[in-house]
């Protein structure tokens, strides 16, 4: 069945704001979004590590994997796969196999919002991996499928290019066209915490969080 490919590849914002949000936690970026975006449901499984990149997307009928492997054809540096499955749970929409050739594309990892397998190979690994849960049944190879299309995951609207976050707290995103500003509103709150927590031990706090 037909892939329908919306575009190749998608604009990548400058390095520098990209660098920036490798020190953003998801909460306080999602603090200065209205605590509104972001995906729900979703968990990390991967070993560590921080998952930064700009959104290459794939919209898949539920247990059915080949328009993500016309994907990783055409993924590279700086892009995260942003799989919407459907929530589905009974198929894996990626393996072990998927894994490596996504590094080999030296994507910067998988946003599912679906189930995995090989779960031990994620977890071993520190390439970024969230989805939805796991199971051993293998996908589908039939189609159809979508790719570089607005896609929903979790309940968050994602579209190619989008900017996504993920850490250990979950994963959220955000055009990259107000990146810069909000990366700016992270640092200030960034410093208003650290305070906070430095007041908190030096015994000097005052209750100022639960006005901020």
């Amino acid at each position: 069945m037909t892939i329908t490919i919306a575009a190749n590849s998608v604009p990548k914002p400058p390095a520098d704001i990209i660098a920036g949000f490798k020190a953003a936690p998801t909460s306080i970026i999602s603090d200065n979004l209205s605590r509104l975006p972001g995906a729900v449901g979703l968990k990390p499984y991967h070993r560590s590590g921080k998952l930064v990149g700009t959104a290459f997307t794939v919209r898949t009928r539920p247990g059915d994997n080949l328009a993500i492997h016309r994907a990783l054809e055409l993924v590279g540096p700086g892009d995260v796969i942003v799989v919407d499955g459907g929530g589905d749970e009974t198929r894996a929409l990626v393996g072990e196999i998927m894994k490596n050739i996504a590094q080999w594309r030296q994507a910067e990892g998988y946003v599912i919002d679906g189930a995995i397998r090989d779960v031990a190979a994620f977890a071993g690994d520190d390439f970024p991996c969230f989805a939805r849960a796991v199971i051993h049944r293998g996908p589908y190879k039939n189609g159809p499928g979508e790719i570089n299309v607005p896609v929903t995951i979790g309940g968050s609207v994602i579209s190619p290019g989008d900017i996504v976050v993920g850490d250990e707290d979950g994963v959220v995103s955000f055009p990259a066209a107000g990146a810069a500003a909000l990366l700016e509103a992270v640092r200030v709150q960034i410093r208003r915490e650290d305070d906070t927590l430095k007041a908190i031990r030096e015994g000097r706090y005052q209750g100022s969080y639960g006005k901020s």
